[in-house]
């Protein structure tokens, strides 16, 4: 794997049927090395923090591979930084397990949480109906955790490593998401993996409406 693009974003409003939004989610492509740290991507931008960011979604990463998908299903234009990711890599795979690793040099980042579309994503993609087409392509991006900080750039040689102890998917969690339905024993199996919090609360959540203990 290589890594394609890095993508800095900055407060902009766009507009769209739903009106003006003011969103960190215009990421563009930027020559200089970038610094990934615990808390985030150094410089760029987060406006809805309740959603976005944090330690368990520090840093967004889509594939190259996923963009070219996209591009000879609709035959339009997808370039770096489109759908907000701050890594764009070459090679990545759609679906890893929580809790693989990507080494990039001295960083090293851990798979925490599929992306799930929103209305600034489709506002930023000028179709009402993005949301539905980013849930039906199941190629949603992967958030990470930076477990171990420091300098990426284009170019860098990105290696994938599995956690062989987990068996809980991004795209199990991304269809999870949508269920209106769920089995119990997946749910305990979800919360076994090293899973982002706010996935987690949602976890523990339908665990909790179904008069189950999340523990």
């Amino acid at each position: 794997m290589q890594l394609e693009s890095t993508n800095i974003g900055h407060v902009e409003t766009i507009s769209h049927n739903s009106g003006p939004l003011t969103t960190g989610i215009c990421k563009n492509p930027v020559a200089e090395p970038v610094y990934l740290e615990e808390s985030g991507v150094r410089g760029d931008s987060i406006v809805d923090h309740e959603s976005h960011g944090g330690a368990d979604q520090a840093v967004y990463a889509y594939s190259a591979d996923d963009y070219d998908w996209w591009k000879n299903e609709t035959g339009r234009e997808f370039s770096p930084g489109l759908f907000g990711e701050n890594l764009t890599i070459r090679g990545m795979p759609s679906d890893m397990n929580i809790g693989d690793r990507l080494l990039i040099g001295e960083v090293v980042l851990e798979a925490s949480a599929p992306r799930i579309p929103c209305r600034v994503l489709a506002a930023k993609m000028q179709r009402s109906e993005f949301g539905l087409e980013f849930r039906a392509a199941e190629r949603p991006g992967i958030y990470f955790r930076v477990l171990n900080s420091g300098a990426v750039s284009v170019g860098n040689v990105v290696t994938y490593v599995a956690d062989a102890s987990s068996n809980v998917s991004i795209l199990e969690l991304f269809r999870f998401n949508y269920a209106l339905r769920h089995d119990r024993a997946d749910l305990h199996r979800f919360l076994s993996a090293p899973v982002a919090i706010r996935f987690r609360e949602k976890i523990e959540g339908k665990l909790e409406s179904m008069g189950l203990e999340p523990g």
